[in-house]
């Protein structure tokens, strides 16, 4: 029995109750069942009646009365208990529990798979770095940890859009492209230019796609080299990002609001909103009537746009494309970004409470790290990935929550002991996959199963963490916090371990091969997949050999 199907069959014994005349109250959709602190307490409880009594009009001890006496005619549970104010703790019985083993297996890839975001329409935008340089460090976790919580919303029913914002337009990529044309002619850096030897190296990309570049005076040159170069470092990121196991199903380009008229039109249409006003010659959104600490300027005294039109007017492009749930991560320096986020939406006619969520990423530093050769002044990503692995670094990142600042230990990371988080996760999925592999050897196959056999201790820890992965998937999800399906792998790892340690899968020596041999062998196998899939959540690989 699965942690899902008992909250089913809770939920129908309510609804028989409430059908009886017993007590009077609107069914949930869903109800929380969770695993007790102690054990002794049974395998499962739900506080379904401490919710529930007074709507009913009862004592929360009253109403647990009356749904005890349903819960017990469940198939498979064995004893229900109320505790404290109205707790009912659930014990079922060893072949209930040992099912889920079965279940776990058939279901595969799919398992840890939920509904509790269905319905959900998400655009998810983050990274989002300028195209005028490589990746670093200061991008590193919210490449780990957006692309983890786009999965695990996904998981949970959602259907999500992953998208990186290209800032492609303005002064910054005219510096860029001058930065270029000046180490073509072996010219100083312009003031406020790029340095690092990544801009020699686009210099000479450049050169050989435009052989004749050197030959153009600058003004002919310069939109050439700006296009070239800026085409390149875009595959740069790009390809960075692939080797860090992060996909976007969208790359938006700001330079397409502002030729495509979006801007110009976002400004009308906001004015048509009657939140655009005149002032000074500029044209403002008074997105103080929103929380905002200033109004905010959207086109300069002299005609030009500023970054604020086109962030409203990106904002505007992502609700035409149909997306009413818009989630931005943003860097720890982008604080002051939310409040004026959150107007775009209200001053666009949107909810800021249910149509815009805006993460900030806290800061990671990486000790003994060294600055790019290549680039100079900054961390590379691609540096680090070659340094600690991808494994390391996505696993590192997506164990913490993001708005707690966090220190990486290299020394650590590089370590094959259970000191090491991913280490110990992977090492349990590859000892299982082992384990599978031995135990076919010994002539053990998944073929009968009898999951009353399942009744060692050790097994019922592993069942019972194994049957909470769903519900700690939906959790991540709802509140977009991957690091709960890191914690909680490991959880399983620790578990496995021990019971690895204490039940056999395959027979000692000449044993005749048994049906707990067979019986467990599912569970060995559950684990296995159980643990693939939290890492697959976290873009982290599951080796069948370490």
């Amino acid at each position: 029995m699965t942690p899902e199907e008992l909250s089913l069959a809770i939920s129908a014994c309510l609804r028989d109750a409430v059908d009886a005349g017993e007590f009077a109250v609107d069914v949930p959709d869903e109800v929380r069942v969770e695993r007790p602190k102690s054990r002794e307490h049974g395998d499962w409880a739900t506080n379904i009646a401490l919710q529930l009594g007074k709507k009913a009009g009862m004592n929360p001890r009253e109403f647990a009365t009356v749904l005890r006496g349903r819960l017990v005619e469940i198939p498979g549970v064995t004893a229900v208990e109320i505790a404290g104010p109205g707790f009912l703790n659930i014990t079922v019985d060893a072949a209930a529990a040992g099912e889920l083993a079965k279940a776990i297996v058939e279901a595969g890839a799919a398992y840890g798979s939920n509904q509790a975001l269905a319905g959900h329409v998400v655009n998810m935008e983050f990274v989002s770095a300028n195209p005028t340089g490589p990746l670093h460090i200061g991008h590193t976790r919210w490449a780990a940890l957006g692309d983890s919580i786009a999965r695990v919303l996904k998981a949970s029913g959602a259907s999500v859009t992953s998208e990186y914002y290209i800032n492609d337009a303005g002064n910054q990529m005219n510096v860029f492209a001058q930065s270029v044309y000046n180490r073509l002619h072996s010219l100083p850096v312009p003031e406020g230019g790029y340095p690092g030897e990544y801009i020699a190296d686009l210099a000479h990309q450049v050169a050989a796609q435009h052989p004749g570049i050197r030959e153009l005076t600058e003004e002919a040159a310069l939109p050439v080299v700006r296009e070239l170069a800026y085409t390149a470092q875009l595959a740069d990121i790009q390809e960075t990002l692939a080797d860090f196991g992060v996909a976007f199903d969208v790359f938006f380009s700001e330079q397409q609001l502002h030729s495509g008229g979006a801007v110009e039109e976002a400004v009308e249409r906001l004015r048509g909103q009657g939140h655009v006003f005149d002032q000074d010659g500029a044209q403002w959104l008074r997105t103080t009537d929103f929380g905002d600490d200033k109004d905010r300027v959207l086109i300069r005294a002299n005609g030009e746009p500023t970054y604020f039109a086109a962030d409203a007017a990106y904002y505007l492009s992502k609700k035409d494309r149909g997306f009413p749930e818009k989630i931005y991560l943003l860097g720890a320096d982008h604080h002051g970004y939310v409040s004026r986020l959150r107007a775009i939406a209200a001053c666009a006619g949107d909810d800021p409470q249910h149509n815009i969520e805006i993460l900030i990423g806290q800061l990671i530093s990486v000790n003994g790290a060294k600055l790019s050769k290549r680039a100079g002044n900054i961390i590379e990503l691609r540096d680090l990935i070659n340094w600690l692995g991808a494994d390391a670094l996505r696993y590192s990142l997506g164990r913490y929550p993001a708005d707690s600042p966090m220190a990486l230990d290299p020394e650590l990371l590089k370590k094959n002991t259970n000191d090491n988080p991913v280490f110990y996760v992977q090492y349990a999925h590859a000892r299982s996959c082992a384990a599978a592999r031995t135990a076919v050897a010994k002539g053990v196959e998944r073929t009968d199963f009898d999951a009353s056999l399942l009744t060692h201790p050790t097994e019922n820890e592993l069942l019972a963490m194994l049957g909470q992965f769903p519900s700690v998937v939906g959790q991540a999800a709802s509140f977009r916090e991957p690091h709960r399906v890191a914690r909680h792998i490991e959880q399983i790892a620790g578990a496995y371990h021990r019971w690895y340690a204490a039940c056999r899968v395959t027979p000692v020596n000449d044993e005749a091969v048994e049906p707990i041999h067979r019986t467990r062998l599912w569970l060995n196998d559950a684990t296995t997949q159980v643990l693939a899939n939290g890492l697959d959540l976290l873009g982290v690989s599951a080796p069948e050999k370490m």
